[in-house]
């Protein structure tokens, strides 16, 4: 995240005026896109739920019939989404850049569920970029975010667009309990935190294909992240790090008694950018980010597991016959997921205090993704939030706004403990 001026030239401050405006006045709060697929029906049921009267939303997507569907399963949440004026079908196709560009000029916010990004994601982003529309998804690609950036975050600098990828389990914890935590800390001192995850969630199909794709392209995903440092420094007068770690057991003063495992996810690439771009963090920050797993074996298995799908993603044929096991729209049942929950437990130290934190929550793939997604989408449509534009993530565009959001709407955000050291 670059550290950028506090002012802007007259052009841009004048682009990002006539921008909000603009906005204000569009059809549409919100439109959600993909919302027939698993992860989207979970978000348009949220949406049902939890829309407050007065935003005006639709839902968006490829095929009519499928739509009709969805809207009458939704009005057995909400009767009134029975109808057009309450709930309008927009039909839509992410690979037709024709298509987004309408569906991004009728809303405020566009979100969407349709994966993997890095096929399906970027002529999206150039519409919303385009026409000054936020922007909020749920990729896990680090590839896609480090093209859009590229790509898009300039031209969504100048028209006002907010756009903010990566708005459910990756990386929402992470990146707001890191700011709950650092919040916690004195101002003005080096920072670090620690974090560390216990899951036992389920995957989805498109979840699965989103990860093969990413293996698959490890190579292409290097070259993308090299350009997007290039073109994206961190500040002069302030270091942020985000180092992988190493396999080990979770220090003493965890209380966890776990082995920790580091996590190359996108998450520590996020929480980095927020860091970087906020300077709450301090004059020095580090994140790292580890899975805290029961036993020696457990750790094993899952070690030598990632290796072998890493390494069978980069021939063909054997990448296909991994992607076979389980099909996009594929998804744990209501049951798997009632019985799945998340934690993840932060520790942080800086100025001679130490914090401990916890976000924790149901079923992290889908019922909190879909959560914290719908959440996103009505905090840039409905809260008063920091001026900011460009590619961000949710602690820069939104931060404590959300927080609060998804506190009240039941995600657990929490104090464990804090002391001197």
């Amino acid at each position: 995240m670059p550290h950028e001026p506090a002012t802007q030239d007259s052009k841009s401050t004048r682009a990002k005026s006539t921008s909000t405006r603009a906005k204000k006045e569009r059809e549409f709060d919100i439109v959600l896109i993909g919302a027939t697929g698993f992860t989207g029906s979970l978000t348009a049921e949220y949406l049902a739920r939890h829309a407050p009267v007065g935003c005006r939303w639709a839902v968006a997507g490829r095929d009519t019939a499928k739509l009709e569907a969805l809207r009458h399963r939704l009005a057995g949440i909400r009767p009134e989404l029975e109808s057009d004026d309450a709930l309008p079908l927009l039909r839509a196709d992410v690979t037709d850049p024709a298509s987004v560009r309408e569906l991004a000029a009728r809303t405020r916010v566009v979100a969407t569920t349709v994966g993997p990004y890095i096929r399906y994601g970027s002529a999206l982003v150039a519409a919303c970029a385009e026409e000054g529309t936020d922007y909020v998804d749920l990729t896990g690609e680090p590839e896609f975010v480090d093209l859009m950036y590229l790509r898009h975050h300039s031209r969504a600098r100048e028209t006002g667009a907010r756009i903010v990828h990566s708005c459910g389990f990756d990386s929402v914890p992470h990146d707001l309990g890191t700011l709950f935590t650092v919040e916690r800390l004195p101002e003005g001192v080096p920072l670090s935190v620690d974090a560390y995850v216990r899951s036992n969630g389920a995957f989805s199909g498109g979840t699965y294909e989103s990860t093969l794709l990413a293996f698959a392209r490890a190579d292409r995903m290097a070259k993308a992240a090299k350009a997007r440092r290039a073109a994206d420094p961190r500040p002069e007068d302030r270091s942020v790090r985000t180092p992988l770690g190493r396999i080990s057991r979770t220090p003493a003063y965890t209380g966890l008694d776990a082995w920790a495992v580091p996590l190359p996810t996108i998450d520590a690439q996020v929480v980095g950018r927020s860091a970087a771009a906020l300077e709450r963090y301090g004059p020095r920050f580090r994140y790292s980010e580890y899975a805290a797993l029961r036993s020696l074996p457990l750790t094993v298995g899952a070690v030598a597991g990632f290796g072998a799908a890493f390494a069978a993603a980069q021939v063909p044929s054997l990448r296909k016959l991994l992607a076979s096991r389980l099909e996009p729209g594929d998804g744990p049942d209501p049951e798997r997921r009632e019985r799945s929950w998340f934690s993840v437990r932060f520790f942080g130290e800086g100025g001679g205090r130490r914090v401990v934190t916890e976000v924790s929550g149901g079923d992290p793939g889908y019922d909190e993704t879909s959560r914290i997604l719908s959440e996103a989408a009505l905090s840039l449509a409905l809260d008063p939030l920091p001026e900011t534009s460009g590619q961000v993530t949710t602690a820069v565009a939104m931060g404590g706004a959300l927080t609060e959001r998804l506190i009240a709407s039941g995600l657990g955000f929490r104090v464990v403990e804090e002391y001197e050291i």
